[in-house]
């Protein structure tokens, strides 16, 4: 009979509550997936936003301390919307992979290993999340608790959660 030692990690064996839908998708992979999806974003309204000459008057506004108005805000905004539905979330909604995602062999599903309806992935995962996460300290602190939470046990962040979805490895 070996001493007890009260500094052993536990010996039980902790099971996932929602069984086994398929094998959790690395914290790295899920970084580089998101990593890649902002870029391709990135790669498309910066260059437009450039060339139409929005971004030179929003980094001279923002220098002399000022804020450009609504009407040259507000149609950029809606092209984000627009671009960010056609790049993200309609492929997510067609196969539960983003870009990124599918580069790197990653998906959403939901709790039974299924894909997510696409109301689910519009209001749980982005809206709602979103939306809280836009208030001014509140929102930095939501996501910080957002990206903490990747390194629980079955690596779900709160916009995980509050969707009900998990990130696994695509076979």
């Amino acid at each position: 009979m070996s001493p007890h030692d009260p500094y052993a990690p536990p010996d039980a064996h902790v099971s996932d509550p929602v069984g086994e839908p398929g094998e959790l998708a690395g914290r790295g992979v899920r970084l580089g997936a998101t990593l890649i999806d902002v870029l391709l974003l990135a790669s498309v309204t910066v260059p437009a936003q450039w060339f139409s000459g929005y971004l030179p008057r929003s980094i001279d506004a923002a220098m002399a301390g000022q804020a450009l108005p609504r009407s040259a805000i507000l149609p950029w905004f809606a092209l984000g919307v627009a671009l960010y539905v056609a790049m993200q979330i309609w492929p997510l909604h067609r196969s539960g992979q983003t870009w990124g995602k599918r580069l790197l062999s990653i998906r959403i599903v939901d709790l039974s290993g299924e894909k997510p309806p696409l109301w689910r992935l519009l209001i749980l995962r982005y809206l709602i999340f979103k939306a809280f996460a836009a208030i001014p300290a509140v929102g930095a602190l939501l996501n910080l608790l957002d990206v903490l939470l990747i390194f629980r046990q079955d690596r779900r962040c709160l916009h995980d959660l509050i969707a009900g979805t998990r990130v696994v490895v695509a076979r």
